[in-house]
């Protein structure tokens, strides 16, 4: 979704139940189900407060929904959020302006395939909806593992591929039916391209992690729930 069209036709369908969904989710992985992250942001003025800062990352946050979503939920929550589309950033820096949460989300055009962060920075790397647009998935995947502290954890949803055509089309139309279009399309472009659980729990055992910790979370979703050794 490298365009300004196909980043606005996104940004624009309805994602509100999803979104919900994952920071639900998210949290109650945390260990936080109210909502109250435990990250110590108290001094977030000081000269040297972006090491908490940038404690969590969302590889390709694209229109930056989630993190908007996660700032909502808790005054104290900040991340950093990057993406590999200027037209989708550009969205992001417009929605967290709207949200007023512009001072908490750090945007960054990186690729989650080569992240240019140190190993072992951050405490949450978390991603909904990315490995579907990858080539090569593999490598974002390795990326997340390296960049995650020990004791860290790794939340990542996706798509599930269906197993034919008419279960695609169901899909499409239980999901995106009073969408338009073209947005319809994106929803079945994006199910034909997304992974089957064996080959998402193929990829993470590659990385070391228990091909279990990838769950079927819905009729279109798969979850991964790491926690780095």
């Amino acid at each position: 979704m490298d365009s300004a069209d196909e980043a606005q036709a996104y940004d624009s369908m309805d994602h509100d139940a999803v979104n919900r969904a994952f920071v639900d989710d998210l949290l109650q992985a945390i260990g936080d189900p109210g909502g109250r992250l435990s990250a110590d942001t108290s001094d977030a003025a000081s000269p040297d407060h972006m090491a908490k800062y940038l404690d969590f990352l969302d590889l390709g946050t694209g229109t930056a929904q989630i993190p908007v979503e996660l700032c909502q939920r808790d005054e104290r929550f900040r991340c950093l959020a990057v993406d590999l589309s200027p037209s989708m950033l550009e969205l992001g820096r417009i929605n967290l302006e709207m949200a007023h949460l512009i001072d908490r989300v750090v945007l960054g055009l990186e690729d989650s395939k080569s992240l240019p962060y140190e190993s072992e920075r951050f405490s949450i790397v978390f991603s909904n909806s990315l490995i579907h647009h990858l080539p090569d998935p593999a490598a974002a995947i390795a990326e997340a593992v390296r960049v995650t502290k020990p004791g860290g954890m790794l939340f990542f949803r996706d798509l599930i591929r269906p197993p034919d055509d008419s279960a695609v089309k169901r899909l499409v139309h239980r999901y995106a039916g009073q969408e338009t279009e073209h947005q319809q399309q994106l929803l079945d472009a994006s199910l034909r391209a997304a992974l089957g659980l064996d080959e998402i729990r193929a990829l993470v055992a590659q990385c070391g992690f228990p091909p279990t910790s990838v769950m079927t979370t819905s009729d279109r979703h798969w979850t991964w729930i790491g926690h780095k050794q």
